[in-house]
């Protein structure tokens, strides 16, 4: 009988059972927003990540800097309710969750790092750090 339903897979195996679980009991809201979308463009001397925060005010966001990891992370508590005129909820929505993103910045110049919101898109432009000659010298060779 089961198999019978109408546009469902019916593949028999554990890992069918356990992703229908996990989408049952979050329904795909949690999984879907776990992490925000992120785009990164190498533009010559420098790279531009484009992260996707819809819904976000600008004072929501952290950008925090600890050695060569750059870390993005994005705080919501959103709470909404409508009542009647008595007082009585109609109903009442609660969403609250952070979310955070790290990257390698090893080879940027930390410093001139610069970022921008509009429109729930953070740009960061990240200059890449100039090529380094390596120092060269000759070494003398000392006689006894």
């Amino acid at each position: 009988m089961f198999g019978m339903i109408p546009f469902d897979r019916s593949e028999q195996n554990l890992f069918h059972y356990l992703d229908r679980m996990e989408r049952n009991l979050w329904d795909g809201s949690i999984t879907d927003t776990m992490q925000f979308r992120c785009d990164v463009q190498d533009r010559g001397d420098s790279y531009l990540l484009q992260a996707e925060l819809p819904g976000f005010e600008p004072e929501d966001i952290q950008i925090d800097l600890n050695g060569s990891n750059l870390v993005i992370s994005a705080r919501r508590d959103e709470d909404t309710e409508k009542k009647d005129e008595n007082g009585g909820y109609l109903f009442r929505e609660r969403k609250f969750g952070s979310f955070s993103r790290s990257f390698d910045v090893s080879s940027i110049d930390t410093d001139r790092i610069s970022a921008a919101y509009k429109n729930g898109v953070l740009e960061l432009a990240l200059p890449k750090k100039s090529a380094q000659q390596p120092d060269t010298r000759r070494i003398q060779i000392e006689c006894e």
